[in-house]
């Protein structure tokens, strides 16, 4: 049969499928173009093996380095040695096997927080921009209320009220961190939403959650990555906040903020024990903050040269 016999279907499908052909042939140019700028940008490029290098250190850090966290024979506070390389705290718990679990755990925090808060503000933002109305009215100023609230202040009341375990803190601070990914994906969807494709997804009788995920979400795909990477940095240092005034992690659970929050007054005397996880903490927020930067340039259209 031919295809172009009258009705039309043949040749619309024929058409359909050339459109699609040629929307999966853009995308992925537009990818290798993506991934060509952010390669190009040294900085961010160094952040991303010392970001990997220390994630390494947290999560494989225990199968080289096989002193148990929990392990106090050895006497207290002894100097770095080949035995102990960064020594031992007051309690003699090798301060290496403290400084590995410290950086996992902070990492998963971080990371938690980071991709718990992204989906529950994109999900906001988006409904608020396209739906408007009450919808818009509702989550804005839902988001409103939440920027004025001291997060740091309410996150340990929660803490110390529930438990310190990592988990409970990462999901409370996840709860005071989605806002800006909220108000900055509302605006977002609110420019995408006047667009041709999107007009014709609803002509198509596309559902609300067909048009967010499928059409508007991949469209600020580059706006969500940066957010994303910002609200590790975030944080890692939210988490170390809390946890070294004694209102974060608690032990047996260990972070960075509760390790310096631990040995902060040694730092005269011993002042490894400080100074590791403290430069720890500084190394995984600049390392992420340039990767944001990276990815920023890489994902905006109107660059044509990459910073290094």
């Amino acid at each position: 049969m031919n295809p172009a016999a009258p009705g039309g279907g043949g040749t619309t499908a024929v058409v359909g499928a050339r459109a699609s052909e040629f929307d999966a042939t853009q995308a992925r140019k537009q990818s290798t173009l993506i991934i060509k700028r952010f390669l190009r940008h040294r900085l961010a490029m160094v952040s991303l093996v010392v970001f990997l290098l220390i994630a390494a250190f947290g999560f494989l850090g225990p199968v080289f380095w096989t002193i148990p966290v929990d392990d106090a024979s050895a006497r207290g506070y002894l100097p770095p040695s080949l035995e102990h390389p960064l020594g031992t705290i007051q309690t003699g718990k090798d301060m290496l096997a403290q400084l590995i679990v410290g950086t996992r755990l902070s990492l998963a925090i971080s990371l938690v927080v980071a991709l718990t808060s992204t989906v529950v503000g994109v999900v906001l933002g988006s409904l608020a921009g396209y739906l408007r109305g009450a919808t818009d009215s509702v989550i804005s100023r839902l988001t409103d209320l939440m920027l004025i609230i001291p997060s740091i202040a309410v996150s340990a009341i929660l803490v110390r009220a529930l438990s310190g375990s990592w988990y409970t803190v990462a999901l409370i601070l996840a709860t005071f961190a989605w806002m800006s990914t909220a108000r900055i994906t509302r605006g977002e969807t609110l420019s995408l939403s006047q667009r041709e494709f999107i007009e014709a997804a609803r002509a198509s009788g596309a559902s609300t959650p067909w048009v967010i995920f499928r059409h508007l979400v991949p469209n600020m795909v580059g706006t969500i990555t940066v957010n994303t990477t910002l609200a590790v940095a975030t944080a890692v240092l939210s988490e170390a906040a809390l946890s070294f005034i004694g209102l974060g992690v608690q032990s047996p659970d260990t972070s960075l903020g509760l390790i310096i929050s631990e040995n902060y007054s040694q730092i005269t005397n011993r002042p490894w024990l400080f100074w590791g996880p403290f430069v720890v903490i500084v190394l995984i927020s600049l390392a992420v903050n340039f990767i944001g930067d990276g990815l920023r340039d890489a994902f905006d259209p109107r660059q044509t040269k990459v910073r290094s």
